[in-house]
């Protein structure tokens, strides 16, 4: 099983020569040019998780994150509580799309493109993991918008979303495009929502408990059409719209005459025109300042069907009364001068109550604090 320290990986660079990008897909950006709030500071956690997406933490604070495209699954262990990682551990690696990880009791979760796998006693293990427990591989097979985001939600249930394979189409399977969830032992395998195209974000409000998640929009209306979401979920069996509608009021060129406006469920929020929302958190910690809490921090991967790109940052979605009344920025910098620095994916509140950022184009791994 690979494993290496973060820090002698640099360095073992540095002494050949070559700079850090030599030794995987993108190096971290320098650390300049970022814009946070006042107080604020963001600073590299782990350099080198190349194709680092979903986050999850165990109990004894291990960092568990998955990938996409690399078929792996890491450990990301911080020895000494110094709040830079010390190793990382290839834990997985031959999977499809293993984007999304779980832990619950002593267990990993991790999804696949068609099936869900549990890792066992994972912290005792992490240098011989045991074999995989295939906890469910009835989710469909289909490769776009296939990978998953999971978590287990205030109910003691796995969700697990389904995309739609398409940019927008009517699937005659009714699990595409919906978040289903079932029972920790893979049991019970039901729908929770439908009408959404592709969540790869989602979290529970700390007081309500109810459901909020991120979806992305559909491609080719243009430059502005249609805005990302932000959707809330307080009970299950609701629709959220595709692909008869997008946003709160934009029908579908091809589908929106198919199904009446009633039932269906605006937005709380629309986000920016295909900025490829992704990993969403409340933010349940006591570091950041009082404004801050139980609010929504949204992770933009970035766009790619847009003349003029926009996202590459990490946003906030202020509540008031449990209802959405503003989208601002929070963290600018992977985006600079139309040069793509970063791909912000998800998001993970820590024990301390920093806040981590993975980031899939360079391989790194963010903290972001603050300081009085």
């Amino acid at each position: 099983m690979r494993h290496y320290p973060a820090r002698w990986f640099l360095v073992l660079l540095l002494l050949l020569g070559l700079p850090p990008a030599a030794g995987c897909r993108a190096a971290p950006p320098a650390m300049t040019g970022f814009t946070l709030p006042p107080g604020f500071h963001i600073e590299v956690y782990a350099p080198n998780v190349p194709g680092a997406r979903s986050m999850a933490l165990g109990a004894r604070g291990t960092l568990f994150v998955g990938t996409r495209d690399e078929g792996k699954v890491y450990a990301v262990l911080d020895r000494n509580g110094d709040h830079v990682a010390d190793e990382v551990i290839v834990i997985a690696s031959g999977l499809r799309m293993p984007n999304g990880v779980a832990f619950r009791k002593g267990s990993l979760y991790v999804a696949e493109i068609n099936r869900v796998l549990r890792y066992d006693g994972i912290e005792e293990r992490l240098r011989n993991p045991p074999p995989p427990v295939i906890v469910n591989d009835s989710f469909p097979n289909k490769s776009p918008h296939g990978w998953k985001f999971i978590r287990f939600g205030p109910d003691d249930r796995l969700y697990v979303p389904v995309g739609a394979p398409c940019n927008v189409c009517e699937e005659k399977d009714p699990r595409f495009a919906t978040i289903m969830r079932m029972n920790p032992d893979g049991s019970h395998l039901e729908l929770f929502a439908r009408g959404v195209r592709n969540t790869v974000g989602f979290d529970w409000h700390p007081q309500t408990r109810e459901l909020w998640f991120t979806d992305n929009g559909r491609d080719w209306l243009g430059d502005d059409l249609p805005p990302d979401e932000l959707n809330h979920a307080p009970r299950p069996g609701l629709h959220f719209g595709f692909p008869y509608r997008h946003g709160r009021d934009i029908p579908d060129p091809e589908y929106g005459t198919r199904h009446g406006e009633e039932g269906l469920v605006p937005p709380e929020m629309e986000l920016g025109p295909h900025v490829a929302s992704l990993g969403m958190r409340f933010y349940t910690g006591s570091m950041f300042p009082e404004s801050y809490r139980n609010q929504v921090f949204i992770a933009e991967h970035g766009s790619w069907n847009r003349s003029t790109r926009i996202g590459y940052r990490i946003t906030l979605v202020r509540l008031r009364d449990n209802r959405a009344v503003s989208y601002e920025p929070f963290v600018e910098g992977w985006l600079q001068d139309g040069r793509v620095r970063g791909r912000p994916v998800d998001l993970q509140v820590m024990l301390d109550g920093s806040m981590l950022v993975s980031d899939d184009k360079s391989g790194a791994i963010y903290r972001i604090s603050y300081r009085r």
